[in-house]
């Protein structure tokens, strides 16, 4: 028996899937993609919608400029460590270290900038080779000894938040001075060049998806259907536009939005359009097909982890930058079970195979809506938490019972 191919080692594009014509067929074409989870980021979308009306019903003030703009702020760097996560979560592994990595990785920064005297840019990039090192270490770990993603990382959680402690010393404390590391959160682009920024993202995406058509159709592979790209595209530009006219009515576009938004965008078209990206996908869909498609599993899977670990020391960084300074419980607390739950919440799977990067970006704007949310209405900490366990039970269960649909598709 021969072999199969990478291709029938990876799902099919369920866009691919035609329905058939007219209403009824329609409606059936709707109903298969919500029992199989195929309608992609439109209910976590309109969950959203929902929580921002409940919100500014309840308090004007939440749709603001202002606060827009704050709860961007605060997401950035939890959301940065989530992009981080969706790619393991791909593999269908786990990462429990990415909240102690972000807290190493900028207590690293701040002691080379802060007490040895280094310049911002090689502190930074020190911090983030810290994340890519330990990345690395847990990948080869996992695939030379073949221990559980869940066991390496779970010793990472506890080691690297040690190893924190001993960079920190005995102060606990490095206060952030220079004016480019504080910059990363701090740094505001006046309209005009916002708006050139909005135009320069449009059109290298428009670009990029249509190279992509057209490489598809020259190979002979099947299209997403020309109209709903279209509508894809008009939705996440006005989303863009929206969310920058929204800004500029406050301080500006925020760098560090910019920052999350590009991390976002490149590891989505890492993962969608590129040879990597589709045997990451083949991997956390089965990786014993993918293994005999002639797909390198472990050299996937090491830089899968590098990778993320180095998205948690960029999320560390834009943190530390964000509050001016790195502590003992800098990347501790719930940093690392929002990340996980914005991934999933966004609509990465957990069981490996079916996601995307912007789920960390709608799983974040979730997450940070409702704490941003109750803050503003003055509930405790206890309902906060209570209220994201909820949402994040339901996303799960919803992930489950897709699954299942699928399953059953696939015997019938």
């Amino acid at each position: 028996m021969s072999a199969p191919s990478t291709q029938q080692a990876m799902a099919v594009d369920p866009r691919l899937i035609q329905d058939a014509p007219g209403l009824k067929g329609a409606w059936q074409g709707f109903l298969r993609r919500l029992s199989q989870g195929e309608l992609g980021s439109l209910p976590v979308i309109i969950g959203l919608c929902v929580i921002w009306l409940i919100f500014y019903i309840a308090n004007d003030r939440f749709l603001s400029a202002v606060n827009l703009t704050n709860l961007m702020l605060q997401i950035t760097a939890m959301g940065t460590i989530s992009a981080g996560i969706v790619l393991v979560l791909l593999l269908g592994d786990i990462d429990l270290s990415a909240g102690a990595v972000s807290g190493l990785s900028a207590a690293v920064m701040a002691l080379l900038n802060v007490k040895m005297g280094y310049g911002a840019v090689p502190s930074l990039l020190a911090g983030l080779a810290t994340g890519a090192a330990i990345g690395a270490f847990h990948g080869l770990w996992m695939t030379r000894f073949r221990v559980p993603p869940f066991v390496v990382t779970l010793a990472g959680l506890l080691g690297w938040q040690g190893a924190q402690l001993f960079v920190l010393g005995n102060t606990g404390t490095v206060n952030l001075n220079d004016s480019f590391i504080i910059g990363l959160a701090g740094t505001f682009f006046e309209p005009a060049i916002a708006w050139l920024v909005v135009a320069l993202i449009v059109v290298v995406h428009v670009a990029t998806v249509f190279v992509e058509r057209r490489r598809r159709e020259a190979a002979g592979l099947p299209l997403v259907p020309l109209r709903s790209t279209v509508v894809r595209m008009v939705f996440t530009h006005g989303a863009l536009v929206a969310a920058v006219a929204v800004f500029t009515q406050d301080r500006g576009l925020p760098l560090a939005a910019l920052i999350f938004g590009g991390v976002v965008l490149l590891l989505e078209l890492l993962i969608r359009h590129t040879r990597f990206g589709r045997h990451t996908f083949a991997v956390g869909g089965n990786a014993e097909a993918a293994r005999r498609a002639g797909i390198r599993v472990d050299r996937i899977r090491v830089t899968i982890f590098t990778l993320a670990s180095t998205m948690a020391a960029a999320g560390g960084i834009l943190a530390a930058s964000r509050l001016l300074a790195v502590n003992q419980s800098s990347g501790s607390g719930d940093v690392l079970l929002n990340a996980i739950a914005a991934a999933v919440i966004g609509g990465t799977s957990l069981f490996g195979g079916r996601g995307s990067a912007w789920s960390a970006l709608l799983g974040a704007l979730v997450i940070g809506s409702i704490s941003n949310g109750m803050d503003l209405l003055a509930l405790s900490s206890s309902v906060k938490f209570m209220v994201t366990g909820a949402v994040l039970l339901v996303a799960a269960s919803i992930d489950a019972l897709s699954r299942r649909g699928r399953q059953a598709a696939g015997r019938a």
